[in-house]
């Protein structure tokens, strides 16, 4: 289930949402496809049909919490905001401005590599402070989607309002300076960037 676009601002875009990873309910996944094989095996010998309806019930009674939390938990990205949201009856959900965004980080262990999934931490300003996600698909691509919304959100409300622009300038250069340390900015990219937030040409 998508994002409502009735909760977006007047000139707010979605750039990207997802669900946790797949591998986020692989233990459900696995549990159901035992139920399959034991149903199958049962078949085969000619034991009672309800054994096999028992079966497939507990599965999906086992099962059913981690689906339903996969399904109804989504990640969101605008142009404007991370989103996160969770939950099919009750839910919970957070919101992090781009411009209170100091830091986004990743951690992958190797089957987390493997499996192309990891953890995302992003560090805000203010009550946000840290807010950790996890089963996060392709983590670094990720970040680097992150890193460049805030770049352009800065960029425009610097151009909306020039009062804040000297406040956040010291800011935004630290993060370009970042993105280019992690190969997300060429040199040139990272001069020319540079260049436009200290006035250059």
């Amino acid at each position: 289930m998508g994002y409502p676009k009735k909760l977006l601002s007047d000139d707010e875009v979605i750039v990207t949402e997802f669900r946790p990873h797949w591998s986020g309910i692989l233990k459900e996944g696995l549990l159901i496809f035992l139920a399959l094989v034991l149903i199958v095996l049962i078949q085969l010998n000619g034991w009672p049909w309800w054994i096999s309806v028992a079966l497939i019930i507990g599965a999906i009674l086992l099962a059913a919490e981690g689906l339903i939390r996969w399904l109804f938990t989504n990640h969101v990205i605008t142009n404007e905001r991370v989103i996160y949201r969770a939950g099919l009856i009750s839910k919970v959900g957070k919101e992090i401005p781009h411009e209170v965004i100091n830091d986004v980080s990743f951690r992958q262990s190797v089957v987390e590599r493997i499996f192309g999934t990891g953890d995302l931490l992003i560090e805000s300003a203010g009550t946000h402070g840290q807010s950790r996600y996890s089963d996060i698909p392709n983590p670094e691509g990720v970040q680097t989607i992150i890193y460049a919304e805030r770049e352009k959100r800065m960029h425009f409300m610097n151009r909306a309002s020039p009062d804040v622009g000297a406040s956040t300038t010291a800011s935004q250069l630290d993060t370009l300076a970042r993105l280019h340390d992690l190969g997300k900015l060429t040199d040139a990219e990272f001069e020319s960037e540079k260049k436009k937030l200290l006035g250059g040409a």
